[in-house]
């Protein structure tokens, strides 16, 4: 059996779990809570000493602990629905628009939230280790974050999905990303974003995105 380490308010594993709902597979959850630190303890380090989730035990014991490997894992493990693309064309264009939200919208996100927040002091980055915040990240961080809006608009202007003509993991990968950006107070505008609210109420219609 697939055992997933989860933290139910956190985005990265939240990615995970709509990939495992959209291709319907069977598995366990154990919840890691991160606000306890329970990802830097003992026990959880001898699971993934990245002390990061999502972590994703398959069903022959390897334990991968990245959503890039889930993600690579569960589309060769279980092919249907494609979510990765089919054709090389397909398959890199998908992979190209899932590192530009990765990279445009997550990692902005978090560099405003974890430079930020003041209960994320010392801990800019995830991880075994501590970094101290850098006030001036959080400020670009959400300048960041309405650009990428912006561009993720733009894009949705001509596409009905993300990446292409179907759904794909860069829509999921968006969709995280979207939800999350309230952290930093960071919204789509019906006025300013029309094409990025129709996606987004699009996207709500999937019974897995409500996980």
């Amino acid at each position: 059996m697939i055992t997933l380490y989860d933290c139910a308010t956190a985005p990265s594993p939240r990615r995970a779990r709509i990939l495992l709902a959209e291709k319907g597979v069977a598995h366990e959850t154990i919840q890691v809570d991160l606000r306890s630190g329970e990802q830097l303890g003992e026990a959880y380090r001898r699971i993934n000493p990245q002390c990061t989730v999502p972590a994703l035990r398959t069903g022959e014991g390897a334990v991968l602990t990245d959503n890039a490997g889930i993600a690579a894992y569960l589309e060769a493990r279980y092919p249907e629905p494609p979510l990765l693309g089919t054709t090389p064309l397909e398959k890199a264009q998908i992979a190209s628009w899932n590192w530009r939200v990765e990279f445009e919208g997550l990692l902005a996100i978090a560099e405003a939230l974890r430079n930020g927040s003041p209960a994320m002091a010392n801990r800019a980055l995830p991880g075994p280790h501590d970094y101290p915040q850098i006030p001036e990240l959080a400020q670009r961080g959400v300048a960041r974050v309405r650009n990428f809006f912006a561009m993720l608009d733009e894009r949705l202007a001509g596409s009905e999905f993300v990446a292409g003509e179907r759904f794909s993991i860069a829509d999921i990968t968006a969709v995280v990303a979207v939800d999350f950006a309230r952290v930093v107070k960071v919204k789509p505008d019906e006025q300013q974003h029309p094409n990025l609210v129709r996606w987004r109420a699009a996207m709500a219609q999937r019974p897995a995105m409500a996980l």
